[in-house]
């Protein structure tokens, strides 16, 4: 988000299950701008689902009509870690490539038919304006969800390429 605002001009909106703030599983609160009953595809360049422990329980909302607006109107749609569950019980990974934490992790979400579309990868992966990533990959989420919006540039891929170097192989002499 900080890059999006501060360096390429995004305008962001904060939504969520009803207008309340929000805190985060690292105990960030979470001022929001509006519900998720709120929004509008046409509104929006698309919808980024946040990924938390609160997709893996009983209290997760759910968001697959709005998944499935922003989807249907080719809006992007992305989600990160656990938030890619949404994704997943939306039915709209049924169809396309995308990643996630794991394939178990998605094979027992009701309405996720998308077994043989998963692929099991470190990066993020980009499809028909869906872009879905395991929480280990916020770096690759971010250039994907940029460069899905018309966002790409050399810059871009240079900070990529930054980052990446940390996930380099190490090795180290015995």
């Amino acid at each position: 988000m900080a890059t999006a605002r501060a360096h390429l001009g995004v305008d962001i909106e904060v939504a969520t299950p009803d207008g309340a703030p929000v805190m985060s599983m690292g105990g960030l609160d979470v001022s929001a701008h509006l519900s998720i009953d709120a929004l509008d595809p046409a509104g929006f360049d698309g919808l980024v689902i946040c990924g938390g422990a609160i997709w893996g329980t009983a209290d997760a909302p759910d968001l697959g009509g709005t998944i499935r607006s922003f989807h249907r109107e080719k809006r992007l749609v992305a989600a990160i870690c656990g938030g890619v569950d949404a994704l997943a019980s939306s039915g709209i990974l049924d169809a396309i490539d995308h990643t996630g934490n794991s394939a178990d992790s998605l094979a027992s979400l009701r309405g996720y038919h998308g077994h043989g579309r998963y692929r099991d990868q470190p990066q993020a992966c980009s499809s028909d304006r869906v872009v879905t990533a395991a929480g280990t990959a916020p770096v690759t989420f971010a250039v994907e969800i940029f460069r899905a919006l018309g966002l790409g540039s050399p810059e871009l891929d240079g900070y990529a390429a930054l980052h990446g170097h940390e996930h380099a192989a190490v090795t180290t002499a015995a």
